[in-house]
């Protein structure tokens, strides 16, 4: 199967996405309990999440196996 440019580049971004989350993790135990609850809501708060990106994907899958 080919692979597009759009495909590239979204595949691009999921790298810098997993790259930014090294940096957090790397960062995390210098931060204070409460900066980490703070972090915490933020992210659980963010939209779209990775989650909600992933059934977004499975379900546009499940259409296209169906």
């Amino acid at each position: 199967m080919p692979v597009t440019g759009e495909l590239i580049r979204l595949m691009n971004y999921v790298d810098d996405i997993a790259a930014i989350l090294r940096r957090v993790n790397a960062v995390l135990p210098t931060m204070s309990e409460e900066e980490k609850v703070r972090l915490a809501e933020y992210i659980r708060k963010s939209d779209p999440s990775l989650e909600s990106v992933l059934k977004q994907l499975d379900k546009q899958l499940d259409k296209v196996t169906k």
